[in-house]
Order: structure tokens, then C-alpha cells, then sequence
């Protein structure tokens, strides 16, 4: 417990120091994009660590969960449960972004500092057909679906994987043992990797403070101050929908929960919060089974703030152009965004991505993302944040619902976390 807090503070400190440090190397230095080049260096070299260890963490967790499930039946009725939240919860992202957008129409006062229509900004726009996400769901390769770290594909094969050895029964044991021993070697990794994080956090803050200067957060204060204050509601929502099943416990979760969130929202990645997101589930009190089999599907299929964000920004920018989209257009774009936000990546800008396909099939100008990539970190933190809060709290749930939620710990995670 006492390691946990000291890292929790540690990041804490760690952000406040980025943020100094990136306001006199931006007023201080000849050269302060330099500085901000240097200081990505440790935040790469932190994130492809968080990367290096999702796929075997996920791939070994998942499958023992479900191998010791023991039944086929079993797996499917948590697997529905799991994607019954996660279309409510998508839902409810999705329209309040656009409700919070149309109440404070924040593309309104940012008209003078349009883009030209036609200025590049320098994200590929890749368009997802229906085909096309239903065939990426299943990996033609493993191996390749491992190494591009495409957490749906991994979940699928574990799926299968788990399930069979689980049909399979005495004669996989051995190889259930041994994947179980990879799980447990995956998560001291974790605990040596998370030791890097308050560095990772400083070089993060430092550099984009220093690149960019703490004048980025004012230009835009007022829409930054809108989309976080649309960010609390859907936590506010979160958290009571959690309240409805889990009582009390809610709050006793959203404890656990600080250390994650606070690490996502410092590295604006939900993919560095994913192994301390699994142990601060544990000690609440879900099994691991349940945890490790809802929170995988989580990191593709529910990403609250990302999807909230998205619905946010695309109809921003086109406000800001001056184009009227009407309800029908907006619940239209809702429905496109239902899919094309599945399979994000919990990392950086991903979300930029499927927003630049969206403009691009309703007309709006691609140049809008260009007004908000100089604040695009600042509002990547609180979406990433608010992932980590949305998956815990469909853990959470899912795991009252099955009976698997018991007593919390209330002492630091052993060594032997697994069932």
C-alpha cells in the first residue's frame, strides 16, 4: 500500500516539476524545441515499455481466466453482459458529447483562427467500412496481431484459445500452469516498468509545456474549460451508474482508481494505466477472471472519454466553419462514430484518427483538426483518464452481476494475484 501511495505522489510531483521545468525551458532557452525533442526521448522509451508488455500481460491474463472458467456457456453469458454495458456506456459518451457541444457551441468564438480549407493537417484519414472492422476483428496472424499490439485481436484469439483449454481439460492443465506462470512473470515486469513512470510524466509535461508554452493552455481556455467540464458530467454519470449497482462500494472504487487515472492523464495514454488498472481491481474486490476478461474487451470497445471526444470535436469544427449540421446529420455521424470508434488505440492522438475519417464523410473541413492540435495533449489527458474510470466501472459491475465481487484487500497484491 505504502509503495502504491509513494508512486501516486511521486507522479503527482512529477507533473507539477514538468510543468516548471517546461515554462523556463520555453522562455529560458534559444532553442526550447530542442528541449522538447530531448524530453520525448524518455516519454517514447516509457510508452514502447507500456507497449512491450500489453500483449503477453493481456494474452496470458485472458487466457487463464477463461481456461478455469471451465465452461463454454460461461464465457458467453459474461462476454454478453460485458458488451451490453459496453453499448450503453458508448451510447451515453457519444450523445452527451453532442448535447455538451450544442449547449456551449465552442466553435463560435474560435472563427478567426480558421485554417485554409485546404491546408494538410497531417493526419491520415482512414476510413472503416462495416467489411473492414468485422475482418480486422479476427488476426490473420497471431504473431502479427501481437507485434502491431491490436489488443481485439489478441482478445479473440485468447477467447478461443482459453476456451478450448478449458474444453480440452486434464491434458492442457500443463499449459494453462505455464501460461498462468507467464502471467505472473508479466506482472512483475509491470511493477519494474511503472517505476519509470513519474520520469516518463515529467518529460511528458516538460515537453509539450516547452514546445509549445503555457500561453497554449489560454488560447484555447475556454473550450478547454467546456470539454473538461463535459468530461465531469460523464464521470458524474459514471460514477452513479456504478452507484446503482455497487452501492457505497462506488466510492471505495473510484480510491483504487486514483493512481491509474492520474498515470493515464499524465502520460495521455489509457494503454500506460492498463496494468495498475488490472491490480486496483483486484484489490476491490474483483476476481481476476473477471477482470482480466473485462477489461481487455474495454480497451476496444470502451474508451468513454474517446468516444465522448470525438462526437465533441467533429461537430466543434464544423461550428467553426460555419456549418449547420442538423439533429438527424449529428445522430447520423453518432451511428458512424458507433463503429468506427471501436478499436481505438489507448495511446496518444489516436482518437484523431477516426475523427479525421468523420469529417471527411460529412464534408467538414479536414484543416479543422488543425485548430486543435496544439492543445490536443492537454485534452488527450482527460479522455484518457476518463477510460480508465469507464473500464474499472464495467469491471466492476459485470463482476456483481456474475457474484465474483468480494471483499477488498487491504494489503498490497501478492505475488500469486491469479485464480
Amino acid at each position: 500500500m505504502k509503495t502504491r501511495n509513494n508512486l501516486t505522489t511521486y507522479i503527482m510531483v512529477s507533473l507539477v516539476l514538468g510543468i516548471v521545468a517546461g515554462y523556463f525551458a520555453n522562455v529560458g532557452l534559444a532553442n526550447p524545441g530542442a528541449f522538447a525533442e530531448y524530453m520525448s526521448y524518455l516519454t517514447t522509451i516509457f510508452l514502447r515499455l507500456i507497449k512491450m508488455i500489453i500483449a503477453p500481460l493481456v494474452f496470458a491474463t485472458l487466457v487463464v481466466g477463461i481456461a478455469r472458467m471451465g465452461d463454454a456457456k460461461e464465457v458467453g453469458r459474461i462476454g454478453l453482459k460485458t458488451l451490453g454495458w459496453f453499448f450503453i456506456a458508448s451510447v451515453m459518451s457519444l450523445l452527451l458529447g453532442l448535447v455538451m457541444v450544442n449547449i456551449f457551441r465552442p466553435g463560435d468564438a474560435l472563427v478567426g483562427h480558421l485554417p485554409a480549407v485546404s491546408t494538410p493537417s497531417g493526419i491520415a484519414a482512414t476510413g472503416l467500412s462495416l467489411k473492414e472492422f468485422i475482418t480486422h476483428l479476427v488476426p490473420a496472424s497471431i504473431i502479427d496481431g501481437m507485434a502491431k499490439n491490436e489488443i481485439l485481436q489478441i482478445v479473440i484469439f485468447s477467447l478461443f484459445f482459453g476456451t478450448a483449454a478449458a474444453a480440452v481439460g486434464v491434458k492442457a492443465e500443463p499449459l494453462v500452469d505455464a501460461v498462468d506462470g507467464l502471467a505472473h512473470i508479466m506482472l512483475k515486469v509491470t511493477g519494474y516498468v511503472m517505476n519509470f513512470a513519474p520520469v516518463a510524466v515529467f518529460a511528458a509535461v516538460a515537453g509539450t509545456i516547452a514546445k509549445s508554452g503555457v500561453g497554449v493552455l489560454g488560447t484555447y481556455g475556454v473550450f478547454m474549460a467546456e470539454f473538461y467540464l463535459s468530461i465531469a458530467v460523464l464521470w458524474g454519470l459514471l460514477i452513479f451508474a456504478g452507484f446503482v449497482f455497487l452501492g457505497r462500494r462506488i466510492f471505495a472504487l473510484m480510491g483504487e482508481m486514483k493512481g491509474p487515472a492520474l498515470l493515464a492523464f499524465s502520460c495521455a495514454s489509457s494503454e500506460a494505466a492498463y496494468p495498475k488498472t488490472l491490480e486496483g481491481l483486484e484489490r476491490f474486490g474483483v476476481r481476476n477472471r473477471i477482470a482480466s476478461f473485462v477489461l481487455p474487451i474495454g480497451y476496444s470497445f470502451n474508451l468513454d472519454g474517446s468516444m465522448m471526444y470525438c462526437t465533441f470535436a467533429t461537430v466543434f469544427i464544423a461550428q467553426a466553419y460555419g456549418i449547420e449540421m442538423p439533429l438527424s446529420t449529428q445522430l447520423t455521424m453518432m451511428a458512424v462514430l458507433m463503429l468506427t470508434s471501436k478499436g481505438i488505440a489507448g495511446v496518444p492522438r489516436a482518437s484523431l484518427v477516426v475523427i479525421a475519417a468523420t469529417l471527411g464523410q460529412f464534408n467538414i473541413p479536414e484543416a479543422g483538426l488543425l485548430l486543435l492540435l496544439g492543445i490536443d495533449h492537454f485534452l488527450d489527458m482527460a479522455r484518457s483518464a476518463t477510460n480508465v474510470i469507464g473500464n474499472s466501472v464495467a469491471a466492476a459491475v459485470v463482476a456483481k452481476w456474475e457474484g465474483e465481487l468480494v471483499a477488498p484487500l487491504d494489503k498490497e497484491l501478492s505475488d500469486s494475484p491469479l485464480p
